[in-house]
Order: structure tokens, then C-alpha cells, then sequence
């Protein structure tokens, strides 16, 4: 095959870029430009901030960002402690029963989080800790999919490598901390993109787990803020929704080679 792209894949990958740019294109029209003008795509329209001003002060988004913040770094230090503790272990450890244990992590992967949420939310009750940042964090800090990722990569750090730590007398944790971290570092930026990208986007389960403003991440906020009921106009809800999706848009397009490359170098071995 000469690499040459068909004319009809082409094709297709325009229609799709199209389609997702469309509603996201829509947004920014809409946050933009005047309530009377969110529909009228006219070129001589004109340009306003004064939607993000309004949206910004009609509901707490400062507190919502906050918490937001708070919620995907305490998730992703939980899950990069615990996957790489865990793919460690799976990856240079024997112990009785490590097939097992790794059979039932991948199968953690096959379980839809939602099956699991009237049994987290009962967990989550009877600890006492409904209604609060660590109730949203605590079913997501051990994460299958950083495990297994981890896992082929430390089994692809060659051996040698090893060995010569432990030659200078360094122990499991210290050739665990020097050798294995070091070298897995384009995983932890490809699984860390995706842990912070899923979390700030993440919505049925923290609108089950929270019922204030001081627990309330940004996703449970903007559809609070945007329910019909509350009668917001149009162009504010698009304006909220502009700034609830900024920070990933803005760190998609400035990230997106080094992002598509570590998954490339971390990918399955």
C-alpha cells in the first residue's frame, strides 16, 4: 500500500470534524453575541462579554471550579499511588494468586461504573461522608485501566537495568522510585490526561453523591444552573457551558501532540 489517504476517507473525516465542530461552534456563537442573536447568525451581530459576567455571577462557578479542581487532583493522586503500587507488583512480583488478582483487575474494566452506584452509594452512607468531595473521589482512586496500563509498561523496562540498581544496594521501592517511574513517564502524562479529562467531565455520580454548593463540581452545577425551571436565558447557559469546557479545550489544543505521542510510546507492548 503506498500511505496515500482514499478520497473517501477524506471525505469522512471532514463530515465528522464538522459534526463535532458544529454544536461546540454554536456555543461560542451563542456566548458571544446578545440573547436576540443566538439564533440569528448574522454577520453583523454583534460581540459581547457580558454573558460570561452574568453567568459568572448567577451562580457560585468560582466555588464549582474550586471543587472541581480539588476533585480530579485527589483523584489522580489516588490513582497514580495505588496503579503504581499495584502494576509494580503485577509486573516484577510472584506471589500466589497474581493471576488471579490481575484476571479480576481486568475485569474491573468490563464493569460499567453505573452498575455499581446504588452499592457505592451505600458504602459512601454508612462511612458518613455523603455530600462531600472525597464521596465523589472514592470509588475512582483505584483505577483498573491505570493498572494495566502501568503493568505493560514496567514489563517492558528491561531487566538489566534492574539488576545495576540493585547492585548499588537499592531496595524494591528506591529501583521502583529510580528506574520504573523515570522511564514510564509518557504513561503517567497519557493516563493523567485522561484521569483529569473523564473527572471534570464526570456527572451521574457526583449528582447522586452531592446536594450543596460546597460539594457541587462543575458539571452538577451547570445543569443545576441550566435547568429549564430556572428560566436562564439562553445565552448564559452557553456561556456557562463555555467556561465549564475551556480549561480541557485550552489543554487539548495545547497538549494534543504530547498527549497522541505518550500514548504512542505507552501503548500496549
Amino acid at each position: 500500500m503506498n500511505g496515500r489517504t482514499h478520497p473517501l476517507e477524506a471525505v469522512a473525516a471532514w463530515l465528522l470534524a464538522l459534526l463535532w465542530l458544529a454544536p461546540l461552534a454554536y456555543a461560542f456563537w451563542s456566548a458571544l453575541h446578545p440573547a436576540a442573536y443566538a439564533t440569528s447568525f448574522s454577520l453583523s451581530a454583534p460581540w459581547t462579554l457580558e454573558n460570561f459576567a452574568r453567568a459568572w455571577h448567577q451562580a457560585p462557578f468560582g466555588r464549582y471550579y474550586l471543587n472541581t479542581v480539588i476533585l480530579v487532583v485527589l483523584i489522580l493522586i489516588g490513582q497514580l499511588v495505588l496503579s503504581t503500587l499495584a502494576a509494580y507488583a503485577f509486573a516484577r512480583f510472584k506471589f500466589k494468586g497474581s493471576g488471579i488478582a490481575f484476571a479480576l483487575v481486568l475485569l474491573q474494566l468490563m464493569i460499567m461504573p453505573d452498575v455499581l452506584i446504588v452499592e457505592n452509594y451505600r458504602m459512601i452512607g454508612k462511612l458518613g461522608l455523603l455530600d462531600t468531595i472525597p464521596a465523589i473521589a472514592l470509588p475512582y482512586l483505584a483505577s483498573a485501566f491505570g493498572i494495566f496500563l502501568l503493568r505493560q509498561t514496567f514489563k517492558s523496562v528491561p531487566l538489566e537495568l534492574v539488576e545495576a540498581a540493585r547492585v548499588e544496594g537499592a531496595g524494591p521501592l528506591q529501583i521502583l522510585w529510580r528506574v520504573y517511574v523515570p522511564l514510564a513517564r509518557p504513561t503517567y502524562v497519557a493516563f493523567g490526561l485522561v484521569s483529569v479529562s473523564y473527572h471534570w467531565n464526570n456527572f451521574l455520580w457526583p449528582l447522586i453523591v452531592t446536594n450543596s454548593v460546597e460539594a457541587r463540581p462543575l458539571t452538577v452545577g451547570l445543569a443545576v444552573f441550566g435547568a429549564p425551571e430556572t428560566g436562564v436565558d439562553w445565552s448564559i447557559i452557553t456561556a456557562a457551558t463555555v467556561m465549564t469546557m475551556a480549561p480541557l479545550l485550552f489543554a487539548f489544543l495545547l497538549f494534543q501532540r504530547q498527549f497522541v505521542q505518550s500514548f504512542m510510546r505507552a501503548g500496549i507492548r
